[in-house]
């Protein structure tokens, strides 16, 4: 069975950044690709990036592109999510999830995903 945890969320002002990590359990976790999404109270969630633990690839929304990266560390099971220049509209619930074997690159919709983190709140003030 897998699970996952994220951390790192927290509260910061506009322009700040945080850095969330997510650490997964399971079996053959790295031949799966991990992605993150987000929900903002009221909203439905939205995709944020993805990452290919197979290839090395990345893929994000355009809402976020170029302020938030996502890196991988296989030995340590962890994906992270570095957030720059982060804006109030960023505020939401921050989700991590395991993508479906053999979905097509990039994962970019809720279908693709089969386990998901908790959740962890990002509030940027301002």
């Amino acid at each position: 069975q897998v699970q996952l945890v994220e951390s790192g969320g927290g509260l910061v002002q506009a322009g700040g950044s945080l850095r969330l990590s997510c650490v997964a359990s399971g079996r053959s976790f790295s031949r799966y690709n991990m992605g993150w999404f987000r929900q903002a109270p009221g909203k439905e969630r939205e995709f944020v990036g993805t990452i290919s633990w197979s290839g090395g690839s990345t893929y994000y929304a355009d809402s976020v592109k170029g302020r938030f990266t996502i890196s991988r560390d296989n030995v340590k099971t962890t994906v992270h999510l570095q957030m720059n220049s982060l804006k109030p509209e960023d505020t939401a619930v921050y989700y991590c999830a395991r993508g479906l074997y053999g979905s097509s690159w990039p994962n970019r919709y809720e279908y693709e995903y089969e386990y998901w983190g908790q959740g962890t709140q990002v509030t940027v003030s301002s």
